[in-house]
């Protein structure tokens, strides 16, 4: 469903991500993670279309990000870590915004996937309340909304679990997986090694714009010789390692 191939990003000389490959199928919950100035965010806006690849190629469900943007785009849900909102909207009118880019509006069941999801995510009462009113975790919701609304095949996510409380991050990691029991596919970028832990079924580390490790939780334990939890793998595999920000151009 997602191939990344040998996906490049260079800023004013620096490489922030390096000759990525990767092939995730249908259906996997992909955890990609790796410390601050390792690469995570930019890999995440060239995934979904926000910052153009200095040089490679994304794939997401056999078409090609460059050719296709609109076609992919269709298929694509993002959710960032700074969600961008038009404040003196309510929130429905935000998602009918939103479903208006889709070309959703003419779809006899577009009201009914509005309500279902102000419902699964506890906005029906604010529905129709200014966004500037709503709290960080209240954004953080709507703009799920907004990116499950067109009914993505791939879920592209940057940090999904700030400023949510404990009730609304349980919400989002049960959503994942019954998306991805469904046929979706997750890519999510967190900070949160439990949070990968619970939701992923594979998962990659960066480290210097690179991958240096990827699989399963016990792939992962093979390749860094700890026989412990997520947390201790991910110290010992990036324990020394530059930041990508760190990188020269002339790096191998």
């Amino acid at each position: 469903m997602i191939r990344l191939l040998n996906l490049t990003k260079v800023y004013q000389g620096l490489r922030a991500v390096n000759g990525l490959n990767l092939e995730i199928p249908k259906g996997t919950r992909f955890g990609f993670l790796g410390p601050n100035g390792a690469g995570k965010t930019t890999t995440i806006k060239m995934l979904a279309g926000v910052l153009r690849p200095t040089q490679g190629r994304v794939i997401i469900d056999g078409l090609d990000l460059a050719r296709e943007p609109a076609a992919v785009k269709q298929r694509v849900g993002f959710i960032p870590d700074r969600p961008f909102l038009y404040e003196k909207l309510a929130g429905r009118e935000f998602l009918e915004l939103v479903a208006g880019l889709y070309h959703l509006t003419s779809d006899p069941s577009l009201e009914a996937r509005l309500t279902e999801l102000l419902e699964l995510f506890d906005l029906t009462l604010w529905q129709d309340e200014l966004i500037e009113s709503y709290s960080h975790g209240m954004r953080q919701r709507l703009i799920m909304c907004s990116a499950l609304l067109h009914r993505p095949k791939v879920l592209v996510v940057d940090e999904p679990m700030v400023g949510l409380d404990p009730k609304g991050a349980k919400l989002v990691k049960d959503l994942f997986k019954r998306q991805t029991e469904q046929g979706t596919t997750l890519f999510l970028s967190t900070h949160s090694l439990e949070v990968a832990e619970e939701v992923c079924d594979r998962i990659a580390i960066i480290q210097a714009g690179e991958i240096i490790a990827v699989g399963s939780g016990e792939r992962l334990r093979e390749q860094s010789g700890v026989d412990g939890n997520l947390e201790q793998i991910f110290l010992k595999l990036t324990q020394g390692k530059r930041l990508a920000h760190e990188r020269p151009l002339s790096a191998p």
